[in-house]
Parts: structure tokens; sequence; C-alpha cells
């Protein structure tokens, strides 16, 4: 299928994007155990009580919650919920054939719109701001979606 390779401009939009946001929810996982590690703490399971090289000195206020950790894994959870969709949605859109510029608004401002939610989710903006950001994402993937149905109808 020539619309799926890499010398196709749409395609190529996309994969840039998927594997930004791809990268992105993958080191959610590794801020995740920094912040564990800066905190000594936030620790879930019983096991990471045990004694290690990591963890030289274990104490059971460590699988206390920890408001730094849990916010990166809030950041994260948000990040599986969203992207799944936004990786077939994507993938879609691109399958109708829009021009290469729509492609690119839409594709990579629903990447900058992630990317401004995720620093003000981090710096504890408002929920106001967040909800503005992960708005202006989630109008992306409607109106992709609606345009990738209507294109399957013959419209």
């Amino acid at each position: 299928m020539d619309k799926l390779t890499l010398q196709n401009p749409l395609f190529a939009t996309y994969v840039i994007a998927a594997t930004l946001m791809i990268l992105k929810a993958v080191s959610m996982s590794w801020l995740t155990v920094v912040r564990m590690l800066q905190e000594n703490g936030g620790f879930r399971s019983p096991e990471d009580l045990r004694k290690t090289p990591l963890n030289p000195a274990p104490d059971a206020r460590q699988l206390e919650r920890n408001e730094r950790v849990e916010r990166v894994r809030r950041i994260h959870q948000n990040d599986l919920e969203n992207l799944p969709f936004f990786l077939v949605a994507g993938l879609l859109y691109v399958l109708t054939g829009p021009s290469l510029l729509m492609a690119q608004l839409l594709l990579y401002g629903y990447v900058v719109s992630r990317l401004l939610h995720f620093a003000a989710y981090l710096s504890a903006q408002t929920h106001d701001l967040r909800a503005t950001l992960w708005t202006a994402g989630s109008l992306i993937l409607i109106f992709m979606t609606v345009r990738t149905l209507l294109a399957a109808l013959g419209y």
C-alpha cells in the first residue's frame, strides 16, 4: 500500500507525531522511577521494601503515598487513556488523503497540546488550564474521527 510508506509525506507526518507521543508516554515510566528515587518513596509493592543496591535502607514509609510520584503516575495514566485513540484516529485520518498542511496542523497540533498538557500537569497548574489543553487535543481527535467516518461513508 503506497499510502503507508515514509515516502508519503502524509504518512511520514503521522509517523513523526505518533513516535513522539509513544516516546513521551514511555518516558513517563522512567520519570516515575526517577521521582521514586528522588523521593525515596512512593513505592507500590511490598517487595519494594527488600534491601537492594538501589534501596539500601528500606523503610515501611516508602510505601506511603507520595504526591510528587503520584503526580507523574496520573500524567502517565492520562497518556494511557488518550494516546491509543490518537494512534488509531491519526492513522485512519491519514488514509483519507487529507491535504498535507491539514494533516500537519492536526497531528502536530495534537502533539503540542499533549506536551503542553504534560507541562501544565507536572507544574501543578490549574485544572482549568489542563482541561483547556486536553480539550484542544480532544477536539482534534473528534475532527479527525468524524472526517474519517465521513470519508468511509463516501462523503
